[in-house]
């Protein structure tokens, strides 16, 4: 994967105003404003059922707002031609349906479509992008497989490999390590990483996990019941009353012992005899220490 910036000058710019998302007569997202930060990444977390994945469809384009503007590089995304948002924005939806039949080489390859003429004449441009797109995702060797012949982890890849050969300024990813065990979780997250360093690819996405959020994220978007509750870097933002708050859940938090990043520990109904000596308090600990307290 090269330095190189993919298309489009300068940083790229997402975001929206006063937003409103919905399905029919059910508002799901309602009155939101939300900015994305320019070559970082931001994870939206939330309960289920928050709107997490209507924000991001809002965002995409994939879901028209009824109410407010989103907003691609300072202007309104409904009014920019489909060709123009496919140079700039990457999509991988929730749950995308492959054609019956299609190898993984024509499937990623559709991911080149954006940069062609009405011809759609293929090029070498093409062609080193699909193959580093499987490269790096570790799908070449699939290649020539048809796609529904493959596990759900290695559709998954197949399916960020075609993000990826888009090679635009903006990714954005609904669930990306869905059906991922937690190593390949890991992987792509930190390709993710990888494409966000040294391409300055501007990456968001939709996790469920806090604390894998709380590791990659430069920026965190919460959202409860379809609006913003806070938003910034996870160690400004994660909180044990914020987690309580927001997913009902009786918590913890300390420092990630890899990262230094907030880590959320749960307490749950049957380990609360154990949770001061699972998780002690650094001022007991302190005062203990230097008091000359023996463990006995």
């Amino acid at each position: 994967m090269t330095g190189t910036r993919p298309a489009g000058d300068g940083p790229a710019g997402l975001g929206a105003r006063e937003v409103t998302l919905g399905y029919g007569d059910r508002e799901v997202i309602r009155r939101l404003t939300v900015d994305v930060p320019a070559e970082r990444i931001t994870v939206i977390v939330g309960p289920n059922a928050c709107g997490k994945s209507t924000l991001l469809r809002g965002l995409a384009r994939l879901l028209a707002p009824t109410g407010g503007v989103v907003h691609l590089d300072g202007r309104d995304l409904r009014h920019l031609p489909t060709r123009q948002v496919a140079t700039k924005l990457g999509i991988l939806p929730q749950h995308p349906v492959a054609p019956e039949g299609i190898t993984v080489a024509d499937l990623v390859g559709r991911g080149r479509y954006p940069h062609q003429g009405w011809l759609r004449r293929w090029t070498a441009a093409d062609d080193e992008a699909v193959a580093a797109a499987l490269q790096v995702t570790g799908t070449l060797e699939l290649a020539r497989r048809p796609v529904d012949e493959l596990s759900g982890g290695q559709r998954q890849r197949v399916w960020i490999a075609m993000a990826l050969a888009q090679r635009t300024r903006i990714l954005l990813l609904d669930e990306p390590t869905t059906y991922l065990d937690v190593t390949h979780q890991v992987e792509v997250l930190d390709l993710l990483t990888d494409l966000n360093r040294q391409r300055q690819v501007t990456i968001l996405l939709v996790l469920h996990d806090l604390n894998l959020s709380c590791r990659y994220a430069d920026h965190l978007i919460v959202v409860k019941e379809g609006e913003l509750v806070a938003e910034g870097p996870p160690a400004q933002v994660i909180t044990s009353a914020l987690v309580s708050d927001v997913f009902g859940l009786d918590n913890r938090v300390v420092d990630d012992p890899v990262s230094g990043t907030p880590m959320v520990v749960p307490i749950g109904r049957h380990h609360r005899g154990n949770e001061a000596a699972a998780v002690p308090d650094p001022m007991i600990a302190s005062f203990t220490t230097s008091a000359g307290v023996e463990k006995g």
